[in-house]
């Protein structure tokens, strides 16, 4: 008899053990999970800060990048908790929301002229030159006006091989603002858009793609992503700015590009900065959300998940931009998207 109340004690004991532990299990498979969608441009930060964030937090975030028109559309669609955008949204799109939407700047990224030429040159290049080269109307490398500015290459009596993306891409948004603001021809005959209809040029898919043309096409031009850039050790070009200065895209000269009065909504074009030491083809890119976070039967749990994740990455976050060459936020805008946070509620009551 003792002997079968000592191995029904036994029995006991492990099944309460087993129910502990299975209990822990499903603890730990009902955190929070939040998703998000949208930019390409940041995901290998965002890969790296929700990692982090893991490890510090224990919620997991799952971000799926499908480009920034897909992360606004899955935002509006209300398919999950925050999009990604290197193209703030416009007014018209904001008045298709069913509510108000919010930008959070994360950090700075810029666009670079790359090509390939005998040697890499460093070249430096202008507004109008740029333009024109990308409109088709200069043909060749050795064009008076790239030869004055840079009397020290010798550059090739070669034809100007134009390479853009196929794809629609928050870079070509970026690039195409640009010389939508510093060239009325390019802005009448182009615009400004993620995807265009080029007037000359061969189209890549992604950066890997416009970045595989220039270099198996000598005498080639294109645009990439600085990180991208700077990863695959490909020349650019040092780029005149508004104030007259030629300026060399690094993490410093681009994150001085948002050295300007940001609105309160943080939605701005950095492009053609009025900074004197500002690179010219310069963004933020965005996580958008909800201010009104209670939708879609969510719950007040996800939505203060949401919002903490949001500043710890203004915040802590930001430590990792410049391992992974990007530029890191200016004070000035830290503290703008600190008050947008502030301002997010559910049921109508501030989450922080």
């Amino acid at each position: 008899m003792r002997g079968k109340l000592i191995l029904f004690t036994i029995i006991a004991i492990t099944m309460t053990v087993l129910l502990m532990i299975i209990g822990c299990g499903n603890n730990k498979s009902s955190e929070v999970e939040l998703l998000g969608a949208g930019a390409t441009f940041p995901y290998p930060l965002y890969s790296k800060m929700f990692s982090e964030y893991y490890k510090e937090k224990g919620i997991r975030v799952n971000y799926q990048a499908i480009g920034s028109g897909g992360g606004i559309r899955q935002l509006l669609n209300k398919v999950v908790d925050f999009g990604g955008t290197d193209a703030f949204m416009s007014d018209g799109s904001l008045a298709k929301a069913t509510a108000k939407i919010l930008h959070i700047p994360t950090c700075l990224g810029a666009v670079v002229v790359t090509y390939n030429l005998p040697g890499n040159p460093k070249l430096k290049l202008t507004s109008d030159i740029i333009a024109d080269i990308f409109l088709g109307k200069i043909k060749k490398w050795n064009d008076d006006r790239i030869k004055k500015l840079n009397p020290e290459v010798g550059l090739p009596d070669s034809n100007i091989t134009v390479v853009h993306r196929s794809d629609g891409s928050g870079t070509t948004f970026i690039f195409s603002d640009y010389l939508s603001k510093v060239s009325k021809k390019w802005r009448e005959k182009v615009g400004r858009g993620k995807s265009l209809n080029w007037p000359v040029g061969l189209g890549g898919k992604g950066n890997p793609g416009v970045a595989g043309l220039i270099k198996q096409t000598p005498n080639s031009v294109g645009y990439v992503e600085l990180i991208y850039a700077l990863q695959n050790n490909m020349p650019f070009a040092t780029i005149k700015n508004k104030k007259g200065n030629f300026i060399v895209p690094s993490l410093k000269s681009v994150s001085l590009a948002a050295q300007i009065n940001i609105p309160d909504d943080t939605r701005i074009s950095l492009t053609d900065t009025d900074a004197e030491k500002g690179y010219p083809i310069s963004s933020f890119t965005w996580i958008i959300l909800y201010q009104e976070q209670n939708y879609n039967s969510r719950s007040y749990e996800r939505a203060k998940a949401t919002v903490d994740l949001l500043w710890w990455i203004i915040h802590n976050g930001q430590k990792y931009n410049k391992e992974l060459e990007y530029a890191p936020l200016p004070a000035s805008a830290v503290e703008k998207a600190e008050k947008i946070l502030k301002s997010v509620i559910y049921n109508g009551k501030n989450i922080l």
